[in-house]
């Protein structure tokens, strides 16, 4: 059961509602994250054209930015945004058997490049939130850094980690909110492990 009451149609500021019915065109449905971000006026307008940028086509190869996506939502173990960024990275192209791999942990079968921005994902997603700054001023391993900067552009990486910072501030959103799925169910090899 969702923390808060979602929005209804009728409820949605008429700032938000022609975001709110681009993206029922696109989708053929409301979203339930939608619904919960239009009850606060204003958000949903300027949510929406971020994420499409952050997570539409840009410098980064698609494929990356749908792998570490999903790979931010299992780590924060939120079955809602792993419904969507499952969705999303199907949708792309992405097979269901490299997102049953990625969610079992087995990246040995992903590019050097994939597995460099999985293990900066991961770094993102656990090690920074419980690194001191005294330990290590920017939360990630300086060697892991380097890797990423050897592995991507500089307009790459500040895609990338964009990215990866928007989907693990989006899961904990979706997580916390408690939202019911309106994507269907994570793919069989990758619902185990949320």
């Amino acid at each position: 059961m969702a923390l808060i009451p979602l929005a209804t149609r009728e409820e949605v500021s008429p700032v938000d509602l022609p975001a709110l019915e681009a993206g029922e065109a696109g989708f053929g449905t409301l979203l339930n994250t939608w619904l919960a971000i239009a009850t606060r006026p204003g958000m949903l307008s300027t949510y929406l054209p971020f994420i499409r940028h952050v997570s539409g086509p840009g410098s980064i190869e698609p494929r990356i930015k749908e792998l570490t996506a999903v790979y931010v939502a299992l780590l924060n173990h939120c079955r809602y945004t792993t419904s969507h960024r499952c969705y999303s990275a199907l949708a792309k192209g992405v097979d269901e058997s490299d997102l049953g791999r990625l969610a079992s942990g087995d990246h040995s079968m992903f590019s050097s490049t994939e597995r460099v921005a999985l293990e900066f994902t991961r770094a993102l997603t656990l090690d920074l939130a419980v690194t001191e700054i005294a330990t290590c001023p920017q939360g990630v391993a300086p060697d892991l850094l380097e890797k990423v900067r050897a592995a991507f552009a500089p307009d790459e990486l500040v895609e990338l980690t964009m990215s990866i910072s928007l989907w693990n501030a989006l899961s904990r959103f979706h997580r916390v909110l408690g939202l019911d799925l309106d994507l269907g169910e994570p793919p069989a090899g990758v619902d185990p492990h949320v």
